[in-house]
């Protein structure tokens, strides 16, 4: 089963691309961000974000999305942006009629850490161990962002959702 994980943002989508096998093991097939400029005007963005998913779907063909639900912002001025990404993610998602399943970043937190007020470093650092990542090269600016990994772990959690 090819599970896409999808941590949305405004200016930068986290993505991670796994393979579940019948073994209940997860190959971890691409990650990293997509990086849009966050100064060009809102249709355009939300243009490219729409772009650049579909063309992930394309690509991997998941038989299983996940995406990261929103349920509270610190900044409520990215609350609005980072809400129109995931729509147009969502609006991807139904046209390729995919199944979704959305996960809190608590519930991410507990599946990867098992503690739902991990800090961003423990579950980067849970993701490295709990997955084979050693063949990714990780001087690629884009796998070294927090968003990735939090993408790892939202496909993580679909799936041991879909076991």
């Amino acid at each position: 089963m090819i599970i896409l994980g999808i941590d949305p943002g405004s200016a930068i989508i986290g993505y991670a691309i796994l393979n579940k096998t019948e073994k209940k093991i997860f190959e971890v097939i691409d990650f990293g961000c997509i990086v849009v400029d966050g100064f060009i005007n809102t249709g355009e963005r939300l243009k490219k974000n729409y772009k650049e998913i579909l063309r992930l779907i394309e690509k991997y063909k998941p038989d299983l999305i996940s995406v990261e639900s929103l349920y509270f912002f610190k900044n409520l001025k990215t609350i609005i942006p980072v809400s129109q990404t995931k729509g147009v993610i969502l609006l991807a998602c139904a046209q390729k009629n995919i199944p979704v399943l959305e996960f809190t970043p608590l519930q991410v937190k507990m599946v990867v850490c098992g503690y739902g007020r991990a800090e961003k470093k423990q579950i980067k650092e849970m993701i490295k161990k709990t997955l084979d990542l050693e063949k990714f090269d990780f001087k690629q600016k884009n796998r070294k962002k927090d968003d990735a990994f939090d993408a790892l772990g939202v496909a993580v959690c679909a799936g041991f959702k879909s076991f």
